[in-house]
């Protein structure tokens, strides 16, 4: 049981890629800290975990309301006495131009995916440190190393995030806290019905090459053993993964593929 009797904290718990890591972990020993807005779907998870269900505390969090991490941070290892993980997947996608969304939407997808990622990984910070071990965890995706249509500001914040976690582990892994950017391309969840339009409002459509993605459970499990190998980068998909080397080796041919692809 690769986390056995360690404490994993995942946000983002309540549904897709989030959930199937609440599952993988307590499989594999975890006590799991399942943060999400919906309390209602987090107490689900709880229970569909069935006779594990105890190794699982739910704990309420919304990315764009840090002013109180400190406090659940505080309350999390005064509980448990540690935090071993912290699975930064919490997240929003979106499916606009460039040209069509305000920056209010902009600003909005950073909010979820970078300051709320950031903000809980500082209130976390001190704890691992204090201890002298930790792993952080960051789920960016393979456009955080590309940009793509119809994905403007995700693109970014995921590019960002690679560029803050990467200073986390330069800075802090000889005092014994490691980072973990994990790309994931096409995974079966409904991070493109929840995807923001234009005018900031969901799209309320499951994309074609979601639909068709790898299994939650399987991108999960990868996770997972990333996060115990102490990998420093990881992409988890199928053949969009290609994508990140076309770009790296060929970036002509990057070019003409991602402007010809369907970008849903």
């Amino acid at each position: 049981m690769k986390f056995k009797d360690q404490v994993v904290w995942i946000t983002g718990a309540s549904s897709g890629i989030g959930e199937a890591c609440v599952y993988e972990s307590v499989k594999e020993g975890a006590i799991v800290i399942a943060s999400a807005r919906r309390e209602k779907e987090l107490q689900r998870v709880k229970n569909a975990c069935g006779d594990k269900a105890a190794q699982v505390h739910v704990l309420p969090l919304d990315l764009t309301q840090s002013a109180n991490f400190a406090e659940l941070a505080k309350e999390v290892f005064e509980q448990h006495g540690k935090i071993d993980v912290l699975i930064n997947n919490g997240g929003i996608s979106q499916r606009s131009l460039v040209h069509e969304a305000p920056l209010s939407v902009d600003r909005k997808i950073f909010e979820v995916n970078f300051f709320g990622q950031v903000a809980l990984t500082k209130a976390v910070l001190p704890y691992m440190l204090e201890k002298k071990h930790g792993q952080i965890a960051a789920i960016s995706s393979v456009v955080g190393k590309f940009g793509f249509p119809l994905r403007s500001a995700y693109a970014a914040s995921k590019h960002a995030l690679h560029g803050f976690f990467e200073t986390v582990d330069l800075e802090l892994s000889d005092k014994g806290v490691q980072t973990t950017m994990v790309c994931p391309g096409r995974i079966k969840t409904a991070v493109s019905i929840n995807a923001l339009t234009g005018d900031g409002t969901p799209a309320n459509e499951m994309d074609p090459g979601q639909e068709n993605g790898m299994a939650a459970e399987e991108c999960a499990r990868q996770i997972m053993k990333a996060i115990h190998k102490r990998k420093k980068e990881v992409y988890i998909g199928r053949f969009e993964i290609l994508a990140i080397y076309f770009k790296r080796y060929m970036p002509w041919l990057f070019r003409i593929i991602a402007r010809k692809s369907n970008p849903r």
